[in-house]
């Protein structure tokens, strides 16, 4: 089994070739998947909240 992206092996046939609507629906689907990880990770470069522990009652 190889990803879509891996170069085939020599004298490997392609199996499938996309249509270009395919195509387009496939790089579609791929920006909407990374910009929802971008929103699920974001704001990452808040800075972490210090935590003070309370003195302990004497």
């Amino acid at each position: 089994m190889r990803d879509r992206k891996d170069n085939p092996q020599p004298g490997e046939e392609v199996e499938c070739q996309e249509s270009k609507h395919q195509r387009t629906e496939r790089k579609q689907h791929e920006s909407d998947n990374h910009d929802q990880a971008l929103e699920e990770t974001f704001p990452a470069s808040d800075p972490v909240s210090p935590f003070v522990p309370a003195k302990a009652p004497a």
